[in-house]
């Protein structure tokens, strides 16, 4: 694995990179922006996105494109569309028959999920309770079981899409571990005529084969370099708040605090623990990402995207915007 001593002198290479293939990928779609925008922090910082909304909104295409402009190799990619009668052997593997009369429970997992380092699930909310614990623990820890011992899972990248999120108890949890989650509202109304000539030029892109978004100009290397300097930097510290103080200006601090403290007293919106946490490497990344710097007022953006339940999607945006007085 990288050294500090060995990014640190090609990682501002690294983020033109990723921002040039961000600029290049977003040319491939119709107003979404804001979601390639967080699809590609996501994946440097190694933590799942959430597309949330209606059929037919670019949501598949958007996470295809994206992992396809990464250029992965044979067996880095996994996607499966979830449903209640999904079996775990679909994703985690099947049985080894072989190995099973011997009395070992262990699944061949080649190509499918534990092995891969990016995945897509579609309608993630609609599994059932054995995958939903399964991927519970694959995000928390990464790792699976494997004949009742942990087993380490390749996975560094989710993407993850649905419909809705069901207003369901037993869901809280794995909707708990999607930190961002980001509306895919259709665009029609707004950008008719550009949304036709894009879609037709996408059939012309399927119809010959081609795939220009593939030529991107950052790896898949170059995404987990930055993620990795992230984390060594974070470790830096030997006294916590030692980069709190360095990289996250008390004032904006401040503000991130009293946004989280607005948002479950006025609007009842529950933020976590763990997700505070993730929320602080989200916005520090973020603001890596755009600026190579300590954190402003408008990294804070990010909080627009806590929400947990569909309902509130559109209301903590409109909320977090209004309190940083941004447009």
């Amino acid at each position: 694995m990288w050294t500090l001593d060995q990014l640190e002198p090609e990682i501002d290479d690294i983020r033109r990179r990723i921002l040039q293939h961000r600029r290049h990928l977003k040319e491939y779609f119709i107003a979404r922006d804001e979601q390639v925008d967080l699809a590609v922090l996501c994946a440097v910082s190694q933590e799942p996105l959430l597309l949330v909304g209606p059929p037919g909104t670019a949501k598949s295409d958007l996470v295809v494109k994206f992992t396809q402009s990464l250029g992965l190799g044979e067996g880095d990619y996994f996607e499966y569309m979830l449903t209640k009668f999904t079996e775990p052997s679909e994703i985690l593997g099947p049985i080894d028959i072989s190995l099973l009369k011997e009395g070992r429970y262990v699944r061949r997992t080649r190509g499918l999920l534990p092995d891969c380092r990016v995945a897509f699930l579609d309608e993630v909310f609609k599994s059932n309770s054995a995958i939903l614990n399964t991927l519970l623990t694959i995000l928390n820890e990464r790792k699976f079981y494997q004949d009742g011992q942990p087993t380490p899972v390749n996975l560094m990248m989710l993407f993850a899409a649905t419909n809705d999120i069901p207003d369901q108890s037993e869901l809280e949890a794995m909707a708990d571990r999607f930190v961002i989650k980001v509306e895919t509202l259709p665009v029609k109304d707004r950008h008719f005529a550009e949304l036709v000539d894009a879609g037709i030029q996408n059939e012309a892109y399927k119809a010959s084969g081609q795939r220009p978004w593939a030529r991107g100009t950052a790896s898949l290397d170059d995404f987990l370099k930055f993620g990795r300097f992230m984390d060594l930097t974070f470790g830096m510290s030997s006294e916590p708040g030692q980069d709190r103080a360095r990289w996250f200006p008390r004032p904006v601090f401040a503000e991130m605090r009293r946004i989280v403290r607005a948002l479950e007293t006025e609007d009842k919106v529950f933020v976590s623990d763990r997700k505070v946490v993730k929320l602080y490497k989200l916005i520090r990344t973020h603001a890596f990402l755009e600026h190579g710097g300590a954190v402003e007022l408008e990294d804070l953006r990010l909080l627009a995207y806590v929400g947990n339940r569909r309902d509130e999607l559109a209301l903590v945006q409109a909320k977090v915007k209004a309190l940083l007085g941004l447009s």
